[in-house]
């Protein structure tokens, strides 16, 4: 009886930490509130007078390992932002792909892949490219929702790089559950390439169907872009430097992977910290004077860093009520096992059309992979991936910050109506829809 009315009261606690969450996306949406503010103010009052938590202990739940690591990989590579590196770099790439119309999309999915990938940032790229692209897309007669979704998918397949943004921060997530450093970097690298292998198959289908092969066969002017200057001295070096920087990153990590029981690979393996090292390039950079530091440091997502550490303390609070638990338990004993993947999948991309993957859905629904995989005995990183490509699929929702960024740059309010409902009921069933078959994929891989 006592068991039975404590699992009463955990029900009443999650019910009410799910409201908590439920109204700071809701309340961030229409006040325009960052959600980790109103994250921290529930995590108080449901920490403290509901769960009679110190305050000092809900203080501590503040992710300080993730908070780091973003900092410092977004303040090494806010350098070649600064100093125009990564605009001259995808310049140069759209200039080369004027005179080759039906190119032009894979050049943009490929364009907004290494920006991303060198750390340019998501909503950097989408203001970067999604004007170009739509201007581009008006004049070789392409679907500019195509267009949309070559930018969009880009710039999210480039962040997951091991080394980019959400890289960083799934590794953060992974390893804050218990897993290992090395299982991190083997999921991260999981999601890359999964995601990758998605947006190239859903471009390349979009761009090879009879209305937009034909369009784009016809005869047209070249566009008009002007050739970019060379990169200058200081863009050069920074470019060396980026490439030292993932050179540094990634080869022993690599060399560990194929020799694990090399003692000299491990200990050298075991020293490199991605948050460490990108200060360390940071310094170097600044010593070298590559970028105005005061700009560098502005550019900073301190926006994304305050968002995704308040929703951590408040998921952090859900964990000690054990809120975190009992999600993982209904999903591990009442969904059938094949349907597991498919349903995170689905439940991470209706939470993301109307939140941020990065700073809601995946410090929600990781902490919960790790009983998940206990329960049914599925790979955990079939359930993170899962999660993450679902998570990312929304991001063409015309009520998410990457489809309403979008509609922001059509050019009349007819247009953006046409976008609106393109983004609504084609983008958004298509890109989900390709994230739920590749989950029952890999699936199939992994069981």
């Amino acid at each position: 009886m006592k068991k039975y009315r404590m699992d009463q009261v955990i029900r009443v606690i999650s019910w009410v930490i799910g409201l908590a969450i439920i109204l700071s996306i809701a309340i961030s949406y229409k006040t325009k509130i960052n959600t980790g503010i109103l994250a921290i103010a529930f995590a108080y009052l449901i920490g403290s007078f509901i769960l009679k938590m110190e305050p000092a202990k809900i203080i501590a739940l503040w992710p300080i390992s993730i908070f780091f690591v973003i900092l410092a990989v977004t303040l090494f590579f806010n350098f070649a932002v600064v100093n125009g590196t990564l605009e001259k770099i995808s310049g140069y790439f759209l200039y080369r792909s004027r005179q080759h119309p039906f190119l032009m999309p894979l050049v943009i999915l490929f364009s907004a892949i290494l920006m991303s990938a060198l750390g340019a940032g998501y909503y950097a790229i989408m203001v970067l490219l999604v004007p170009m692209t739509l201007l581009a897309c008006d004049r070789i007669g392409l679907d500019p929702l195509i267009g949309a979704l070559c930018a969009s998918f880009g710039a999210q397949a480039g962040a997951n790089f091991m080394i980019s943004a959400n890289g960083v921060i799934f590794r953060g997530l992974i390893s804050s559950e218990g897993y290992s450093n090395s299982f991190a970097f083997t999921e991260s690298s999981a999601i890359f390439i999964v995601y990758l292998i998605i947006a190239i198959l859903v471009i390349v289908t979009l761009i090879s169907l009879r209305k937009n092969r034909k369009a784009l066969r016809t005869e047209i002017e070249s566009l008009e872009m002007n050739k970019p200057e060379p990169l200058n001295h200081k863009q050069k070096i920074n470019l060396y430097l980026i490439a030292l920087f993932v050179i540094v990153l990634l080869l022993p990590a690599i060399l560990h992977a194929f020799a694990p029981g090399n003692t000299v690979l491990t200990y050298i393996s075991s020293k490199v910290d991605v948050g460490l090292v990108a200060i360390f390039f940071a310094v170097i950079a600044s010593l070298l004077q590559l970028a105005d530091e005061k700009r560098v440091i502005e550019r900073v997502p301190w926006h994304t860093l305050l968002m995704i550490s308040g929703v951590g303390i408040l998921i952090g609070v859900a964990i000690k009520a054990g809120t975190i638990q009992l999600l993982a338990n209904w999903v591990g004993s009442s969904v059938p096992g094949f349907l597991v993947p498919i349903s995170l999948c689905l439940i991470a991309a209706i939470m993301t059309s109307f939140s941020s993957l990065i700073g809601v859905v995946a410090p929600a629904l990781f902490p919960i992979v790790p009983s998940v995989a206990h329960l049914t005995g599925l790979n955990p990183i079939l359930l993170y991936t899962c999660i993450v490509i679902g998570g990312l699929s929304a991001a063409i929702s015309p009520f998410s910050s990457g489809g309403a960024l979008v509609l922001g740059f059509c050019p009349t309010e007819k247009e953006r109506q046409v976008m609106f409902t393109k983004e609504l009921f084609r983008g958004w069933p298509i890109c989900v829809g390709s994230s739920l078959v590749m989950s029952l994929i890999i699936f199939a891989v992994f069981h």
